[in-house]
């Protein structure tokens, strides 16, 4: 009787890992996949003008970051349940719930000032010089350029100007 008992722990502990295995497994998928279906990476932007990041997907995970800018474009790379881990235009990586997170597109000049211009040329006319840290709405994108507006100010912006859209994503 004690090597069946014996025989009856080790079967149960294979089968407990066997089950762990595969819920690890399907939870790198939905990760992978975006367990929404969304792709992965993608991007975001901040629903309002305070927004905690933690260090982990749950409120007992300690803030690491408060974000006090609405709009600001944030990468979203994994996701777990109602949490998003995200990367910043900086590089700063961690989890926020997703209700404070907007599908709406937003643009923010990462480097030295750049032009707006009137249209998806690089020679037409400058409607404005938006300097590091200006943060726009993204109408749409083509292949190149993008269609943002700056506060009431609107113009193209190439694609290498800003953190906000990847090199061949268009959308509109």
């Amino acid at each position: 009787m004690l090597r069946l008992g014996k025989f009856f722990v080790v079967i149960c502990g294979v089968a407990l890992a066997a089950q762990l295995a595969l819920a690890a497994d399907e939870a790198q998928g939905d990760r992978k996949s975006g367990g929404t279906g969304l792709p992965l990476p993608r991007f975001a932007s901040l629903r309002s003008d305070e927004v905690n990041m933690r260090t982990g997907p749950g409120t007992r995970y300690p803030i690491e970051w408060v974000y006090r800018q609405e709009g600001l474009p944030v990468e979203i790379i994994a996701e777990f349940e109602i949490w998003r881990r995200v990367r910043d235009w900086e590089g700063t990586e961690g989890w926020i719930q997703k209700a404070n997170l907007t599908g709406r597109r937003y643009a923010i000049i990462t480097a030295a000032k750049r032009d707006l211009r009137s249209s998806d040329d690089s020679k037409s006319g400058i409607v404005a010089h938006l300097e590091q840290g200006a943060i726009g709405q993204i109408e749409r994108c083509d292949k190149d350029w993008c269609k943002v507006k700056f506060a009431n100010i609107k113009g193209y912006l190439a694609k290498g100007d800003f953190w906000g859209a990847y090199p061949a994503e268009e959308f509109k």
